[in-house]
């Protein structure tokens, strides 16, 4: 593909390229923009920020090492990040994921990947584009059949295996997932929208009871009011809570599509991208409200997120994800900083090092064996 870009440039056509990897943008680009949360960060041409290592590592991944800290409890005490080895807590893991695979054709999206989830623990993943992550998503969700490894969700009567089962009866054993895309009915409020979601709570269902009114559909209508009262006041939604879907900004949908998925209780919570195309503000504040989940609900969440910075700020552990692979576990300084994770986020083509010399190799640890 490289080549290929390079082919069409030197016929005359003008190119805006946008890639993860430096090290390949900067083998054809002869200017560089560094984006952050819609603002311009950094500027200049190539051969200048090619002498700047520092200023590639802040972009990317510094600025979330430093930040980082260990999450805290709602009384604000420090809160001790479980082990790191396997996630297990004391009454053993929430979810565990053992050898997991997927292929399309002959290319392998993940490749025996295995982890555990304690409860109540927030699990981040990274990783450069490509990298396996929505697609193992897919997977523990049911959405994509696995091609080998196992899923266990821990459930009230003991561990369940859920290889065979279909994706609705993997939410209906306590598994939830948002998508990068939230599809919630625009012509609906906030509050008939989440009421929408609290279905499987309704316990009257027999529509002639509802066309005569029996006191049994009130009762239960009054209790589904009440699940939606208490899902808004923990998504602080209540400014919003007449308001059409439509009239809403992405950051607000978010939300709302938040507290749709928590309205099925999940134990196991998975969420891809929840900042993806939100104001600054907007993801300041998602970072207190999904820890503010785990501690209220007490839901362990699996968060993958491009914002490295918000989710080392949130994460207990953090699991770095390169063609499929697992290629570092750990707390967030230590991925962060993990070599293996460098190179995935700043390339390790040959071309892309020889054109970088010897300032590539400030840029490209090696890859460890």
């Amino acid at each position: 593909l490289l080549e290929m870009v390079k082919a069409i440039r030197e016929q005359g056509t003008t190119i805006i390229l946008v890639e993860q990897s430096v090290n390949l943008a900067l083998t054809v680009a002869e200017t560089a923009y560094f984006m952050e949360k819609g603002e311009i960060r950094f500027h200049g041409p190539t051969a200048e920020l090619l002498e700047r290592p520092d200023v590639l590592r802040s972009v990317f991944l510094e600025g979330a090492a430093a930040s980082s800290v260990t999450p805290s409890t709602p009384n604000g005490e420090r809160r001790p990040a479980p082990a790191l080895g396997d996630g297990a807590g004391a009454g053993g893991p929430r979810l565990e994921v053992r050898d997991v695979s997927k292929r399309f054709g002959g290319i392998s999206a993940i490749d025996r990947v295995s982890f555990d989830v304690a409860p109540a623990e927030i699990v981040g993943f990274i990783g450069p584009n490509g990298a396996g992550k929505t697609t193992l998503f897919d997977v523990i969700c049911g959405f994509l059949p696995g091609d080998g490894g196992t899923i266990t969700l821990a459930s009230p009567g003991g561990p369940v295996e859920l290889h065979r089962r279909s994706a609705q009866a993997r939410a209906r054993l306590g598994l939830g997932r948002s998508f990068q895309d939230c599809r919630l009915f625009p012509a609906l409020t906030v509050q008939e929208t989440i009421a929408v979601a609290l279905e499987t709570h309704v316990k009257v269902r027999d529509p002639l009871a509802a066309a005569l009114h029996f006191p049994t559909v009130a009762a239960s209508e009054r209790a589904v009011d009440r699940q939606v009262d208490e899902l808004v006041d923990l998504m602080g939604l209540a400014a919003f809570r007449d308001k059409f879907v439509h009239e809403l900004s992405t950051g607000s949908r978010r939300i709302v599509d938040l507290a749709c998925v928590l309205a099925h209780r999940p134990s196991v919570l998975l969420l891809d991208e929840p900042s993806s195309g939100i104001a600054q503000r907007e993801a300041e504040a998602l970072g207190p409200l999904l820890q503010s989940i785990r501690d209220q609900l007490g839901a362990s969440l699996l968060v993958i997120e491009h914002d490295v910075t918000l989710l080392s700020s949130i994460a207990d552990r953090m699991i770095a994800l390169d063609l499929g692979e697992i290629v570092a576990v750990g707390s967030p300084a230590e991925v962060v900083n993990d070599p293996a994770v460098v190179a995935s986020y700043l390339g390790v083509s040959e071309t892309a090092i020889e054109r970088s010399g010897p300032q590539g190799a400030l840029l490209v640890p090696p890859r460890p064996d």
